[in-house]
């Protein structure tokens, strides 16, 4: 998959940024990351309210391979061959894959920002003791 098909793919979701990542590239809209193009296939983001119609088409998590093991990536879902035919079918998925994402990333802010209360606190407290 080249950049221009995945441009034309995309064409009726709307806009998407894709970048260069690792074998393939990453797709992204509103500046989150919702959709993996590599060699293997197209992969969506999945998460508990869309994993469910991934299994209905009988897809499969990203899976990768290291010296040791298969790893499995749930998160990433390859998306089923037949939408690469119906453009206005792939765009609701996108839409869906766009929004695991977005519940994802608002999933992940609190505990950053709790991570960082913790460390200003830490601070805090090492200067009090020095004084």
């Amino acid at each position: 998959m080249d950049r221009d098909f995945l441009i034309d793919l995309f064409a009726d979701f709307g806009p998407v940024t894709i970048r260069k990542m690792f074998s393939g590239y990453g797709i992204s809209a509103d500046g989150t990351n919702f959709a993996l193009a590599l060699r293997a296939g197209l992969y969506f983001r999945a998460d508990d309210q869309t994993i469910p119609q991934f299994e209905a088409e009988a897809s499969q998590p990203f899976q990768y391979q290291t010296r040791t093991r298969t790893v499995t990536v749930n998160s990433y879902w390859q998306l089923p061959a037949r939408l690469f035919d119906d453009s206005e079918e792939l765009a609701e998925w996108a839409r869906a894959a766009l929004a695991a994402a977005q519940r994802a990333a608002l999933r992940k802010r609190p505990k950053a920002r709790k991570a960082a209360k913790v460390a200003v606190k830490r601070k805090a407290g090492k200067r009090k003791a020095k004084a």
